[in-house]
Formats: structure tokens, sequence, C-alpha cells
């Protein structure tokens, strides 16, 4: 199983390494045995699994069953689950609540917050203190999407405050920090300051790591974001065999005699 331990040893090699998304149990099994070492049940299942606009309205509910697919179907990649918005806000004590829901209750081995404001920051440490391991989640934050006047890249006019960010996170303890949305020269300094790895998505390929939400990289997102490459169109490939289906039904062809019983 890979560990917190094992991705900082990477960093230290300088090798780089994948994470993907995932929200059921096909997909984690696919990946895990891909090798894709870490694999997060992110809240973005509310805009690729559950239908809606953006990640807002998921809840712990709707996620503790997805985090415990994923976590039952691996052998070895690292699970984390993210804290949905309104679960960890309102303090340390809310953030280790829902936390340990997700640890006793799905399995889940990390979890993931958004910001580093100062009621996460010591969300973070009390998190850490018990036993949990947390990855930080700086430039782009979805949760906090109206507050930054829609999906833009984040960290252009004010590039320092965002290193300070992304250093008291360290400090907080962090074992990784995605950086989701920054100009790649940003992001390149601030993996060149911090210890732990970071984890791009748009933020160029100076990070230790790369993201991608799995629908976005396999083709069943209609348009995907610029920030993603699109190595399969399973959409596609989904429709045509979804009309095969169809057609092999219609024309009586389906089933055939080896499909059949006697």
């Amino acid at each position: 199983m890979t560990t917190i331990k094992d991705l900082a040893d990477l960093k230290k090699r300088g090798q780089k390494w994948a994470m993907l998304t995932s929200y059921e149990m096909m997909t984690a099994e696919i990946f895990d045995e891909a090798g894709i070492p870490v694999l997060l049940v992110g809240d973005s299942a509310g805009n690729n699994f559950f239908g809606d606009a953006n990640t807002i309205p998921v809840t712990v509910e709707e996620l503790l069953p997805l985090v415990r697919a994923v976590s039952r179907s691996v052998k070895q990649s690292l699970v984390v689950a993210d804290l949905p918005f309104g679960s960890y806000e309102s303090g340390p004590e809310q953030a280790l609540a829902t936390s340990i829901r997700f640890f006793k209750e799905s399995g889940a081995h990390a979890v993931k917050l958004e910001g580093a404001t100062t009621t996460t920051l010591e969300s973070v440490k009390r998190l850490v203190g018990s036993g949990i391991p947390v990855m930080g989640h700086l430039g782009l934050t979805p949760q906090s999407v109206h507050q930054l006047g829609g999906f833009k890249v984040q960290g252009r006019e004010n590039p320092e405050a965002l290193i300070e960010a992304a250093k008291a996170l360290e400090a907080a303890g962090v074992f990784a920090l995605v950086l989701e949305m920054v100009p790649k020269d940003l992001a390149k300094r601030i993996t060149e300051t911090l210890s732990i790895p970071t984890i791009g998505i748009g933020a160029g390929n100076g990070t230790d790591a790369q993201v991608l939400v799995w629908t976005d990289a396999f083709g069943l997102t209609k348009r995907p974001p610029k920030l993603a490459r699109r190595y399969r169109n399973l959409r596609q490939e989904l429709l045509d065999g979804a009309k095969e289906f169809a057609k092999d039904v219609e024309n009586g062809s389906f089933p055939s005699e080896s499909e059949s019983f006697d």
C-alpha cells in the first residue's frame, strides 16, 4: 500500500507521479492495477457523478459510500477523501468529527481540504495531531468558486501570498499540496520552496505530481477543460456500444444461441 512516506521519498528522488479521481469500484480497481499511487474521491463527484452544477452541494452522506467503494477496491493506491463544503469550515472539532467518519465508516487513508485560512490551518494541525494525514489545496479552490468570481487562474496578482499560504500549510502538517489553475512559474516556485510534494492540475509541469478528474482524462466529459488531456474517448465508445446493443435487440440477433440456456 502506498503511504505518505512513499510520496515524500518520491519527491526526494525527483520522481513524478500521477493521481486520478475515482468514485466507485470499477475505476478504482482499474487505476489501482495501472499503478496510480493516489486516488482522490473528490467532491468533483458533484459535477461528474451526481449531476450537480459544481462541487458545493455535495454532502458527507453522499461521499461516504463512494469512498467506501474505492477503499474496498484497491490493493496499493492511497485513497484520499475530500472533505465537502460545510463539513469542516466551523473549526477543528468539526473537521475532526468529519474526518473520523471518513476513516471509520469508509476506510479512507487521508483527507483533503481547501484553503489556508486561520481556521483551516488550525484544523490541519488538529487532524494531523490526531493521526489523520491531510492533503492541502490552493489556487482555484472549487468550494470558493463564487467568492473567486468563477473558474479563473489564481495567483497572478499576488503570487507571494500564495507562496506564504503554501508554506503555512506545510508548517501546519499537510503531507502534500494540490495547486489548481496556478501560473506554471509560480507553481514551480512553490514546488521548489516546499519539502512536501505538490500536485498540479492546470499548474504546468514543474510540480511533483499531476492530478486529473478521470472523466476529463478519458473522454466522458462533453467539454473537458483546457488543463485536461483526453487519453481516450470513452464517451464515443459507450455511445457506439449502446447503439449496437439496441440495434441487436431490435433485430433479434441478441441474445444468440450461445448466449441462451436450454
